[in-house]
């Protein structure tokens, strides 16, 4: 039975198009034990022996730039164990009310203090998910939990998600990549009878934040004195189809467990 705290999660995911645990999800000490493993694949070290896939940062990068590395749970063992833990699971199920919910993609995020004496920016632009999610067939239910590993305050860059956004449909407006917020909102035209409402997901290490592939999302600076840390675990339920039906580029991959564990399955005897 889902308990009433998490009936209201679940209205507030639909409702708002994210929900922002109160309380961490992760065990601290997994935490602990993935954030040496996320310094490790930083450095070109890999416990497992596998590389991860490409990625806009490698080891040897500068280190002043947001460090964004795809798929590091196949190269380090405790970020595979965070990455599939039962807890991420359970939780992603009751607030979208799946039966299944299985990780298809995983991305490392490590954004450096700001260094006010270079030009380096590591704000992530406003944007959807689902403009770099074409491989999925249109009406695929697909979401992300975004964890924690360091204390995300209002000065380290916290993820900001746009209150209901969600409902707008696919606008197809935005870059991740993208520096200047208030030019990209210019772009992004808000449904008539809507509104720009911004809520910053402020966790603590081990907290976890959900938002669905249409919600729109950023994160400004990290203005503290430590690295934000965060791993963007990208899930999918049951009612999710690749294009076509054909595994290829960011759903190459779901046949294979050691890649994109099932995180959730309901027990047949419960359906």
């Amino acid at each position: 039975m889902h308990t009433e705290r998490h009936k209201t999660a679940k209205g507030k995911y639909e409702s708002d198009g994210f929900y922002i645990s109160s309380a961490p999800v992760i065990p601290l000490e997994l935490v602990q034990r993935a954030i040496a493993g996320m310094d490790a694949v930083r450095a070109g070290i890999y416990d497992t022996g596998l590389p991860p896939q490409w990625s806009p940062w490698n080891p040897g990068d500068d280190p002043r730039k947001l460090c964004k590395i795809e798929m590091p749970q196949v190269a380090n063992r405790a970020i595979m164990e965070l990455v599939s833990h039962p807890a991420l699971g359970k939780l992603a199920a009751e607030i979208t009310g799946a039966r299944l919910v299985q990780v298809w993609w995983v991305q490392l995020l490590y954004k450096p203090p700001q260094d006010s004496e270079t030009t380096f920016h590591t704000n992530v632009g406003w944007h959807q998910d689902r403009q770099y999610w074409q491989e999925w067939e249109i009406e695929s239910e697909l979401f992300t939990a975004w964890v924690a590993l360091s204390n995300v305050t209002s000065d380290s860059g916290p993820m900001k998600f746009v209150r209901g956004s969600h409902k707008w449909g696919f606008l197809n407006k935005g870059d991740f990549y993208g520096q200047n917020h208030d030019a990209q909102r210019e772009e992004i035209k808000v449904p008539v009878g809507c509104k720009w409402e911004e809520v910053a997901a402020l966790l603590p290490p081990g907290g976890v934040s959900f938002h669905d592939d249409l919600t729109y999302h950023s994160s400004g600076p990290n203005l503290s004195l430590e690295p934000r840390r965060s791993f963007a675990i990208h899930l999918r339920t049951e009612k999710s189809r690749p294009c076509d039906g054909v595994k290829r580029a960011l759903t190459a991959f779901l046949h294979d467990s050691s890649y994109c564990p099932i995180i959730y399955q309901e027990a047949a005897e419960s359906r």
